[in-house]
């Protein structure tokens, strides 16, 4: 009777609210790959998108979007919890990320490393920052080390000859063409496991 009873309370659930139903069941089968696929062919059958992950709108599982599902951040790989909820933290306090070197910039932490970062493009959780995935990944070490050199100088209260005439020096990443459609989806496979 008591089994009987959870199985209608879930269908209920799954008819009525699908999108919450989904991303809890998802959430916890975070690990499992294979059944996280499967779930993403039902929501396709059922007209649900699995939207991909994003530092601007993903929590740390998946989550109920609109009538869609959103990736939640703890399925990108080399991403710990203390980071996930620190960029999540950043985002509510101080509004949506601008940029890569604005992300990075306020994220700053020796938790925080390049792998991460790397994660976060390939996953395409960085997608809608106003630049491309070759392109963040082509600047990478050049972000890290102007976010470096700017929390230095912060830290150790000096300025540079730019700051003293009032014009802060800002990091202008290299422009490069995005890579071709498979590449991206083959490193968002790498990354999160799927493809979107």
């Amino acid at each position: 009777v008591c089994y009987a009873v959870v199985s209608y309370q879930t269908a209920y659930l799954k008819c009525h609210y699908p999108s919450e139903y989904f991303a809890s069941l998802m959430t916890s089968m975070m690990d499992n790959g294979s059944k996280i696929a499967l779930y993403t062919a039902d929501l396709k059958r059922e007209g649900i998108k699995v939207l991909p992950p994003s530092v601007n709108y993903s929590l740390s599982g998946f989550t109920p979007d609109g009538n869609n599902i959103r990736f939640g951040l703890m399925a990108v790989k080399n991403l710990g919890m203390g980071i996930i909820e620190r960029l999540i933290k950043e985002r509510e306090e101080n509004g949506l990320y601008t940029s890569v070197y604005d992300f990075c910039l306020r994220n700053y932490s020796r938790e925080f490393n390049r792998k991460a970062l790397e994660g976060l493009i390939k996953s395409g959780a960085m997608d809608g920052l106003n630049e491309n995935r070759r392109q963040m990944l082509y600047n990478i070490d050049g972000v890290m080390a102007a976010v470096d050199s700017e929390k230095r100088f912060s830290a150790e209260g000096q300025l540079n000859l730019f700051d003293e005439m009032g014009d802060a020096v800002k990091y202008e990443p290299q422009r490069v063409e995005e890579m071709p459609k498979e590449m991206l989806l083959a490193l968002e496979k790498e990354e999160i496991g799927r493809a979107s």
